[in-house]
């Protein structure tokens, strides 16, 4: 009974949550709105049984949305994205579109005989859904992962020209940081 309420309940506030990014008049409350709906839907996921698949969802989501935060607090004419603002230019065309596309996808749902279950359930799920997405190419792919970070990593040491030992000395223990703006910034 616990995982048929805590479905209606992800379901529903995946719903009402993508709902609100397009009623909401600011930027930083569209971002949270839309955070919370791609929880909930992680949420789901996690429901069927794809623990990796959900918790993937789940970090790349809250990354992806703090880094948009991140860029609205730094970059908007507006104060953090907090200016009322409007989130649809086609009201009428873009709500034809989405009430569209809902009538297709559930008549989709309800209409199409889906197939019956034929075999069993892998045994590991997650080595069965890697297996699936890159086929031979696991190891190339981790390996990459792994240089894509260590050059994420490199790029950010590289494009600073200081480090902790600039402005307190070898030791940290200068009585005054040496920092750049001057006004003991950086203590």
């Amino acid at each position: 009974m616990l995982p048929i309420i805590l479905f209606w309940v992800l379901a529903i506030g995946a719903l009402v949550l993508g709902y609100l990014v397009f009623r909401l008049d600011s930027m930083a409350q569209v971002t949270f709105a839309l955070l919370g709906s791609f929880l909930a839907v992680a949420g789901l996921v996690l429901l069927l049984g794809l623990a990796y698949l959900g918790a993937v969802i789940v970090l790349m989501m809250i990354i992806e949305m703090v880094i948009m935060a991140v860029f609205m607090i730094m970059y908007m004419m507006n104060p953090a994205g907090l200016m009322p603002m409007t989130m649809v230019h086609n009201k009428v065309g873009s709500a034809a579109i989405a009430i569209g596309t809902f009538v297709v996808l559930a008549a989709g749902i309800l209409l199409v005989d889906w197939p019956g279950r034929e075999g069993a359930p892998a045994p590991d799920p997650t080595f069965a859904l890697g297996e699936a997405l890159m086929g031979g190419q696991m190891l190339t792919m981790m390996t990459l992962g792994v240089g894509l970070f260590a050059t994420i990593v490199a790029t950010v040491v590289l494009s600073t020209d200081r480090g902790r030992y600039d402005r307190l000395g070898d030791d940290l223990r200068a009585p005054r940081a040496d920092g750049p703006a001057g006004g003991g910034v950086g203590r």
